[in-house]
């Protein structure tokens, strides 16, 4: 009878194990990405890409950082991304836009948060991601999301994101 129950705990152990998938884990289905339908799997990602959407500052799990990108970005206004709203900084922006690391004005209604796993090289994102640093967000988008109250700083955690073709 022991062996049997073992065995039991054993498999129910892994099947635990196996449903807890973390984020930028491939999926196709949420319920892939977690059985409590907190998660979101994001099919338009290649293999998908379990995440969480409309994520803040310090919301994620640990394995992961709140980034928000841009639907819009072509904006005419410049800014200064590490001064702008702050006191005695810059407000090139009006009050319905965000200042990105692009440097631009964007309306806030065209941000959209997600978590998103973090990195500190290529290989620690599956094939078809690259760990996106500073400068290739720049050049691809998303950055992460500040503390509330504050700019960007100039130390951005990388996080792995969809790599160019």
């Amino acid at each position: 009878m022991r062996p049997v129950r073992s065995l039991l705990l054993a498999s129910a152990l892994s099947l635990a194990a196996a449903c807890s998938s973390e984020i930028g884990d491939e999926c196709s289905l949420s319920s892939d990405c977690s059985p409590q339908g907190d998660r979101f799997c994001d099919i338009s990602s290649p293999g998908g890409y379990c995440t969480v959407i409309g994520c803040d500052f310090d919301s994620c799990p640990d394995e992961s950082v709140c980034v928000r990108f841009f639907s819009v970005s072509d904006s005419d206004r410049t800014c200064d991304p590490y001064s702008e709203d702050l006191p005695g900084g810059t407000d090139d922006c009006t009050a319905d836009e965000i200042c990105t690391l692009s440097e631009t004005c964007v309306p806030r209604t065209a941000e959209v948060r997600y978590c998103m796993k973090k990195c500190d090289y290529n290989s620690d994102c599956r094939d078809d991601y690259e760990c996106r640093t500073e400068e290739r967000m720049r050049e691809h988008g998303g950055e992460p999301v500040p503390p509330p109250g504050e700019a960007l700083g100039t130390d951005l955690q990388p996080f792995c994101a969809v790599a160019p073709f």
